[in-house]
């Protein structure tokens, strides 16, 4: 699994729940990923508002969510995005979408981030 960074496991996020990670260990939460049962979702921790210039979407160490964890919320402005598609719903960036990532899980939990020519030097 050469191309592939290892985040953890599927335990470590509640259901209904999404946690940052620092998978470069640069001291920040570079992506979140979104808990709903088996399945995974991850993002860019960026919001397109502002280009992906790295403005954080959590409003709190990851607080990623509105309460009823039915969208995600910029914390920096409050827009809000489709938990499937990443989609901005309301807010200043309409037809925009937050940035997927491409997550893999193992058949024990495990929870892997898959590392490509653009991530591969931290590039969000």
């Amino acid at each position: 699994m050469s191309n592939w960074i290892k985040l953890g496991h599927l335990n470590d996020i509640d259901d209904g729940c999404a946690r940052g990670f620092d998978p470069h260990q640069l001291g920040r939460d570079s992506l979140f990923v979104l808990r709903k049962g088996d399945r995974l979702l991850g993002y860019r921790n960026a919001c397109p508002h502002r280009g992906y210039e790295g403005t954080s979407m959590a409003w709190r160490k990851d607080r990623f969510l509105n309460k009823a964890g039915t969208r995600i919320i910029c914390g920096a402005h409050g827009a809000q995005f489709d938990t499937e598609t990443g989609e901005c719903l309301i807010g200043p960036c309409p037809g925009q979408s937050l940035e997927k990532v491409i997550l893999r899980l193992t058949e024990t939990g495990e929870l892997y981030l898959q590392q490509t020519p653009d991530n591969e030097q931290e590039q969000y």
